[in-house]
């Protein structure tokens, strides 16, 4: 069994020489991507090791994707990047401009030692399920984005406990792992707390909530500040038919009807700013120049890329709310 060598004289764990032992054999090329290695009865066998020993070496080997279990088959070389701490499994729930952001922030933001693995599940609930079962005991980390869906604990429920972290959204059901947030009610609320002075000039604040994958918690937000602060307010579904009238100032997630609202002002000779006002969510280097400039409601995703890396590199376990500001421009 050349590819397995195991030394009594050393004062290295049994396990630890096995798990040594495929990284050599990968390293000098003699097991190659899709080798199969012996069998775990082979090595209990032929060292006198019992089973619980040899286990533990395959299942670290198994998490940090090196080996991978065909069942009734056998084990075999699922990976050759031997020389990796971490390997990470990253399921956002789409890609746009301010999570390309948080990405580039959080790859940046690893050692070198470090691979990362990005999925996408569209809002589609099988496709985030089965990307989740596929991947389990084949990463040292698993980042998950759960975006609208609830009751996501059977499923994440897979995964080891130690090594999930959640991204973006803390969910009731999810209490017991260690997230990077946004509280959209808290920012949205201490947003408009904070733009009191610009907002005074509007008789009117409008809201465009499609519903969907939109945050439930920006509505709440915006309707406790309007109520304690006694504005006019008004919450719609979409822009269609809407007539937009001066004195009004529109919240918007949705970039598509951010465009609409900035040609309906032109068409009626509105001036941003002073005759309505415009406030889109989550920030991009675009906002900053579309119309003379866009004020947003964002969080910071260049930060939160660098709190999730951080955390998954000192195995943090904290609940962290990622910061949030207003961003002042010309729309508002």
């Amino acid at each position: 069994m050349k590819d397995i060598q195991i030394d009594d004289s050393l004062g290295v764990p049994k396990y630890r020489q096995i798990i040594n032992s495929i990284y050599t054999a990968i390293s000098t090329g003699r097991l190659k991507l899709g080798d199969k290695i012996p069998s775990l009865n082979q090595i209990c066998t032929e060292f006198d090791l019992s089973r619980d020993t040899v286990m533990v070496a395959f299942n670290e080997l198994k998490a940090k994707g090196i080996i991978n279990s065909i069942p009734g088959k056998g084990y075999y070389i699922n990976s050759t990047e031997v020389n990796l701490d971490h390997k990470i499994f990253v399921l956002f729930d789409e890609l746009n401009a301010f999570k390309e952001d948080l990405y580039t922030s959080f790859l940046n933001s690893l050692d070198a030692r470090s691979s990362v693995d990005i999925y996408f599940h569209h809002f589609n609930y099988q496709v985030f399920k089965d990307l989740i079962s596929e991947s389990v005991g084949k990463y040292t980390s698993y980042v998950i984005m759960p975006a609208t869906f609830d009751y996501t604990a059977d499923i994440i429920g897979k995964l080891p406990k130690d090594k999930v972290y959640i991204l973006d959204r803390k969910k009731d059901d999810l209490q017991d792992f260690p997230v990077v947030y946004q509280d959209f009610d808290r920012d949205v609320y201490d947003a408009l707390i904070h733009s009191a002075d610009l907002l005074q000039k509007y008789a009117k604040l409008v809201m465009i909530y499609p519903g969907g994958k939109e945050p439930e918690g920006r509505v709440a937000g915006f309707k406790r500040f309007c109520n304690e602060k006694g504005v006019q307010s008004e919450i719609i579904r979409t822009v269609a038919n809407k007539e937009m009238k001066k004195g009004e100032a529109y919240f918007v997630p949705s970039d598509r009807n951010l465009v609409r609202l900035v040609k309906m002002a032109s068409e009626k000779n509105l001036q941003l700013g002073t005759d309505v006002g415009i406030v889109s969510f989550n920030d991009t280097v675009l906002k900053e120049v579309v119309a003379g400039g866009i004020t947003t409601i964002s969080t910071d995703f260049q930060l939160m890329g660098q709190t999730l890396a951080r955390m998954i590199q000192e195995r943090s376990t904290d609940k962290i709310r990622n910061r949030s500001a207003l961003i002042r421009r010309n729309s508002l």
